[in-house]
Formats: C-alpha cells, structure tokens, sequence
C-alpha cells in the first residue's frame, strides 16, 4: 500500500532538478517545512508548471518515498498572481520566503509562521499600508513568534510612546489581524532602527532578496 500524505501550505523555494524536475519546499500548517520533488513540473505542458511556483498556497498530496517526498497531486487556493505583476511586491515577498525558510524546521509546528506569511504576503501592494511597513511589521512578529524578542526598558524611555504601543500591538495581535494600521515617519525610522538592532542579534543572516530591496528602497 503506498503511503500518502495531504499537506496544506505554501512554496516558499524551488530549485530546478535535472532537465525537467523540480525540487520545492514547502511551509506546511501540520509539518512544518517539507522538501518534496514534483516530477516533470518543468516540461511547457505539466499540470505542475504552475502549481509548484513559489507564492501559491494549497493542497499538496505527497507520496512518501524511502528518502523523499514527491508531489503527485496539487489544488492551488491562492496563486497570489498580484504579487508576481508587481515588481517591488514581488521582492518584499521573496524576503519574506527567505526569512521563513531560514527560520523554520522540518516537522517542526510551524502553523504561526505560516499564518503570518500568508496574511504578509497579502498585504503586500495594498495603498492603504506601504511595503516597507508590511516588512517591519512581519519581522517584529516573526521574532515575537520564536520567543526571544521582548521590548527593553531602554527603548520604553528612549523612543517615543508609539512606538513603544505599536511593537505592543505586533505582539499582542494575531498574524490575521496585524495589517489594520500605518504609522508617523518618526515612529517609521525608530521601527527601522530597532529593526536593524534586532536582525545583528536574532537573525544574523544576509538575503539576497533583501540587498536587491536596498536598492529599491533608495
């Protein structure tokens, strides 16, 4: 009997396998992060070309291998096509999958990582909140997720009030509710630097996704 297995997620990487493959990886709601390889996902005419792009978030049936997944069937809820029409969209979602991939394990429960990339990534292009707050927003929760990210009493009495009120809010909110407000520039430039300060510790990684944001950004 051949062993099956029905994921919920989304592709957060992909990687070209041989001349017609696919090696993707998954962010999945009961999992964690899954590796799995989608068979010919690369040929003009494969039901997989589009299916194992990264963005889309769906239902991935597995078929569990002796030492791999392989994807045997896939039924997409959201392709998050507006993302890939929108250049700088696109970019901040490529950090996001980055950072996700970075901070996540294989097995491991993930389901608030999961819940946060997905309302990320759908805030994204919106005029009503710019990308570089949708940014800041995800990775102060991210931190606020693992754990090891509380407010210091330093920046209650060196930064201004709402600023203070606004992490607050990112870590008392939940993923689906985060993206509901904008702030001032100067609550804007203290985030940016409390966010730098926060990366050197927690997240000591560089991205390629967000060097070509920098440059963006200028």
């Amino acid at each position: 009997m051949q062993d099956f297995q029905l994921v919920t997620g989304m592709v957060i990487h992909q990687d070209p396998v041989g001349d017609y493959d696919r090696r993707i990886v998954l962010l999945t709601k009961d999992s964690g992060k899954i590796s799995a390889f989608a068979k010919g996902a690369r040929r003009p005419n494969s039901k997989y070309v589009s299916t194992t792009d990264l963005f889309c978030f769906g239902d991935f049936k597995l078929y569990a291998g002796r030492d791999s997944f392989t994807v045997t069937d896939v039924s997409i809820k959201n392709y998050f096509s507006e993302i890939r029409a929108d250049l700088d969209a696109s970019l901040y979602g490529m950090y996001f999958l980055e950072v996700v991939e970075y901070n996540t394990r294989q097995f491991n429960d993930e389901l608030n990582i999961l819940r946060l990339l997905y309302s990320s990534v759908k805030a994204l292009g919106r005029e009503d909140i710019p990308n570089s707050l949708v940014k800041l927003i995800f990775e102060f929760k991210l931190f606020f997720l693992q754990g090891e990210f509380a407010i210091k009493e330093e920046w209650r009495r060196r930064y201004k009030s709402s600023t203070i009120y606004t992490l607050e809010f990112i870590g008392n909110t939940k993923p689906e509710k985060l993206y509901t407000f904008n702030v001032s520039d100067e609550v804007m430039k203290e985030l940016v630097v409390i966010a730098k300060e926060t990366k050197r510790q927690l997240m000591p990684a560089s991205f390629k996704s967000e060097e070509m944001l920098k440059i963006v950004e200028i």
